[in-house]
Order: structure tokens, then sequence, then C-alpha cells
């Protein structure tokens, strides 16, 4: 898998050191040639003990109207039916050791594994809505300066009310798209992104170097940043959607924030913003007059505690990675 990761990563330095400029001009000419309806699709999806997913996934993709050219799930030693269940329904499989998984590195060999022109990526826990899912994920690529695409996350049957308004705040019914001139307005809202429902344009995934590798977390909203810092464009597709969230426990909150705080802070001079305070707080009081108006008192005080713990870790987060520069 290294061999694979270096490959993309050495992409990333040589258009670090001046000639990348060339090879950007050649890709992008090349990405405009791209007809949608004859390229290769590939979907990667990353599982771990996924075996309680596999149905709904196996049924709703094999019912696409666009369906991919290959699906390959990228396996870290499931000890439940997961590869089989994956091999039974035709998809590839890939292993690796659940000790040398990583959000960028892992994702970067299925890549380099794959055959696709557009290669997607579906979190195994997250479920397209209809039969219409890749279809329109391509529909977002008409727009040819578009090298990288997510889809709207929608609230599962379960989640609780604060987090139906989360997904709400994040991920609006209509589609955009953002470049580098939107960062000065948007803040950090300018870098969001989420490979759990995603796609990108191959030649750009690789002329970019792929994702970062060894990464905690967030590859996908790092990729974003170089895209934009690049002068490629980033879009969002509200009309391809999939079914996705979490209940997370107040402690699961408070890492979860704390690993993105430290992402936060290892690479603040790429991502350059004022930081995710301000976009916080304007969720958090968006959830809590909601919650209010439908006299959902309890779901509100829950966000309260569920807000603090996310602001602690976040806190903590910071404070650690500044003492262990």
């Amino acid at each position: 898998m290294a061999g694979y990761k270096d490959t993309f990563q050495n992409r990333f330095l040589c258009n670090q050191k001046g000639w990348g400029t060339i090879i950007r001009t050649y890709v992008r000419n090349m990405m405009k040639k791209l007809d949608l309806n004859s390229i290769k699709i590939s979907l990667i999806i990353p599982t771990l003990n996924a075996a309680e997913y596999m149905p709904g996934l196996i049924d709703i993709l094999g019912r696409q109207n666009r369906k991919p050219d290959e699906i390959i799930v990228i396996d870290s030693e499931s000890e439940d039916a997961t590869v089989r269940m994956a091999e039974q329904a035709g998809f590839r499989t890939l292993k690796v050791k659940r000790s040398e998984f990583d959000h960028g590195g892992t994702r970067n060999y299925a890549v380099a594994m794959s055959k696709g022109d557009i290669v997607m990526f579906l979190s195994q826990d997250a479920l397209p809505s209809d039969e219409h899912y890749v279809e329109n994920m391509l529909r977002g690529f008409e727009n040819e300066d578009v090298v990288m695409i997510s889809a709207r996350q929608l609230p599962r049957k379960d989640a609780k009310p604060d987090e139906v308004l989360v997904r709400k705040f994040n991920y609006p019914a209509e589609s955009f798209v953002r470049s580098e001139a939107d960062i000065p307005k948007l803040g950090i809202k300018a870098y969001f992104f989420s490979d759990v429902c995603s796609a990108y344009r191959r030649d750009f995934f690789e002329d970019i170097g792929g994702f970062e590798s060894p990464l905690l977390t967030n590859e996908d909203m790092l990729m974003a940043a170089r895209a934009l810092k690049a002068g490629y464009k980033i879009g969002y597709c509200a009309t391809a959607q999939v079914y996705h969230s979490h209940n997370y426990t107040f402690k699961q909150q408070y890492k979860r924030n704390f690993d993105v705080a430290v992402f936060m802070e290892t690479y603040k001079d790429e991502i350059k913003c004022d930081g995710t305070t301000g976009e916080g707080i304007r969720m958090v009081l968006f959830i809590e007059k909601q919650l209010l108006k439908q006299f959902k008192i309890w779901a509100a005080v829950h966000c309260i505690f569920d807000s603090a713990a996310k602001f602690l870790g976040n806190r903590a987060g910071r404070k650690w990675k500044r003492n262990n520069a």
C-alpha cells in the first residue's frame, strides 16, 4: 500500500516545486473532454465490521440508474461477514491491516487499484436515498471547472432532534460551487467537504497528489483546501442524497472534536480562516432556536451539553497540538 501512497505524494511534491502548472493545464484540458455518458466510475467503500449495513448498500447500489463500473470494498480486518457479503454481491475486495488504516493512505491505495475516470467514495453507514444517486453526482461534473463533489446528507430515522437540525444546517437543499474567491466571505465553510459521500475526477486526484497520508481525520477538508488553492472549484450536489447521521455520546463528541482540532492546528497554514468557533456558534444558535420553536426543551438542553463537549474537545485538541508541536 505504501508504494501507491508515495506515488501520489511524489506528484504533489513535484507540483509544489514549480512545473505543476503545466500539468494542471493539460489535465484541465483533458477533463473538459470527458464524456459523462461513457466514462468509467469506481465506487470505493472503506469498511470495518459493516455487515449490518451491507444488505441496504447492496440493494440500492444494484438499483442505480447509472451503475458504477466497479464497486471496491477496502476492508480493515472485519470480524463479521462484511467481506463475504461484498464478494457475493460481485464487489471487488481489498484488504488492509486494521493497524495500518489511515483516512488518507487507505483511500489512496484503493484509488490506485481502481480504474474509474470518476472515483466515488461512500462510507459504510451512508445509504443512498434513491436510484438516482450516482446519476445526480455525475451531473455535478457538467460544470467543467468542478473537480470534486460531495452529496447531501439526510438524518436517519433514529437521529436525535438536534442531530436532525445539524444535518439541515450543514447540508442545505440548494446545490452550489465554490472557488478560492469565496474563502474571504465564507471562511471555514469554503472548505466544507465530506468523503462520506463524494466524487473526484481521477486526473485531478492524481495531479494534486492524492490525500495527505498518514492522516488521522479530515482528509476531505484538506483536499478541498488544496484544490481551491490550486485554482480548482469544488461542488455540492443537493440532489444526490444519502441517509447518514450519528447519535454521539458526549464523550464521543469530545474525542471527535479533539481530533479535528489537532488536524486544524496542524494544517492551519493551508486552511486559512478564523477557526471553527464562529461557525459552531452560528449552528448552535440555529439549532436552539428551532428546538425551542418546536417546544423540544429536553432536546435543547441536550444540545447545550453536546455543544459544550465539542467546545471543550476543540480547546483541548488545539492546546495539545501547540504543546507538542
